[in-house]
């Protein structure tokens, strides 16, 4: 299988290098990843800006762009082939709940919705990996289980988030909903100086508790937490429902 690779973290990321190397054991891969860091990107692209690429090494492309970009320029520009499916990740960091909205790894993996796979983003909720073995030997058998699913998941992405835990630690898989979260924490503000201030952001909400088990639930529980992300950007009923209220 053509796999193209690749994250928001960068690609000298150790996650991302370790997932490289385990991948092209079984499969052809192309990293064609960020710069640099470029976490909280979402889908962004670079779109009035001319894009660097560079060639680090065979099948290892860095981009002085988004994680979106990395996926735009490696499906149509940079190869004569078509990939069948474009892995994002393993992001230092989990994406649950609502931030998978602002996540550079789902953005990038969203661009490869049409291909002959779905696309998977990958996350694990630490950010110096201490069982990347565990955990790159354990994406190799999602991305085969996710290469073998039926037609409805044609154009949906795999949202993937491990626990940091050995094998004998991880309880299992489970499949999951996303978390809501609270009211994020206020933003913290680092300068002020007359009529200006800067300000960054500050921790998300705390996951809600809900009826049914959340990505956020799952991990914390120590197990590795799968969701369905649908990103067709229409609703038919509440289309239909809408003429209701409004008609011209």
């Amino acid at each position: 299988m053509k796999i193209l690779l690749t994250n928001d973290d960068g690609y000298l990321a150790p996650n991302i290098q370790n997932l490289y190397k385990r991948l092209s054991e079984d499969h052809e891969v192309w990293m064609i990843a960020p710069k640099g860091n470029c976490s909280g990107m979402s889908a962004a692209i670079s779109f009035l800006k001319e894009i660097e690429i560079v060639k680090v090494d065979e099948r290892i492309y860095s981009v002085d762009g988004t994680p979106a970009d990395c996926t735009y320029f490696g499906l149509l520009g940079m190869v004569d082939f078509e990939f069948d499916m474009v892995v994002s990740g393993i992001n230092h960091g989990a994406n649950i709940g609502n931030d998978v909205i602002y996540s550079g790894t789902v953005g990038a993996a969203v661009g490869g919705r049409k291909l002959k796979y779905p696309p998977i983003a990958l996350s694990v909720a630490s950010y110096e990996t201490k069982n990347i073995n565990f955990i790159v030997n354990k994406t190799a058998e999602i991305i085969n289980t996710v290469k073998n699913l039926p037609k409805e998941y044609s154009g949906k992405v795999i949202n993937v988030n491990f626990p940091d835990l050995s094998e004998e630690e991880c309880k299992g898989i489970k499949i999951t909903a996303l978390a809501q979260r609270g009211v994020p924490s206020k933003p913290v503000e680092v300068f002020s100086e007359k009529n200006t201030k800067r300000y960054r952001y500050n921790l998300s909400g705390e996951p809600i508790q809900e009826e049914h088990l959340t990505d956020a639930e799952a991990v914390k529980d120590g197990f590795i937490s799968i969701s369905v992300l649908d990103y067709g950007l229409d609703r038919v009923e509440l289309r239909e429902s809408l003429k209701e209220h409004i008609n011209e």
